[in-house]
């Protein structure tokens, strides 16, 4: 049985991350010493890490609660799973374009700078005046 200290450490994980997880019913209630003291077991350690690598991959606290259910129910189909990854993968895929937008935003404005006076700076013109970018990043990945 591992305290929540050590459940912390072997899964890089925050103490009151945890106590967030248990709160808000991702993680269950652990099991208690007669001091009151949290103890986990292996099943909390593979949930929580199932969880904190999840949320690596950007899955929202909802899509990882759904994914737990899935796997709480083996003989669930998979595809609901694989609809829940594929929606997470478009939203990488939006955020990589707007990201990919910014950066050739930004290359553009750096290039374009003389680096004279402040008075002639093309970044402080273009932060200014955003019709003088090239992209429409405000949209591009919303």
């Amino acid at each position: 049985m591992l305290t929540i200290g050590n459940l912390a450490e072997k899964t890089g994980t925050k103490v009151q991350t945890i106590r967030y997880y248990e709160q808000i019913e991702l993680m269950p209630e652990p099991g208690r010493t007669a001091g009151g003291q949290r103890r986990y077991g292996d099943a909390e350690l593979d949930r929580l890490s199932f969880i904190r690598h999840s949320r690596q991959l950007g899955f929202s606290l909802d899509a990882i609660r759904e994914l737990l259910d899935l796997g709480d129910h083996p003989n669930r189909p998979c595809h609901e799973a694989d609809a829940i990854a594929r929606r997470q993968l478009t939203q990488v895929e939006r955020r990589i374009a707007r990201l990919e937008a910014l950066r050739t935003e930004l290359n553009r404005m750096v290039h374009e700078c003389s680096g004279a006076r402040t008075a002639d700076c093309r970044v402080l013109e273009v932060l200014r005046d955003h019709s003088a970018c090239l992209t429409d990043h405000d949209e591009i990945g919303a």
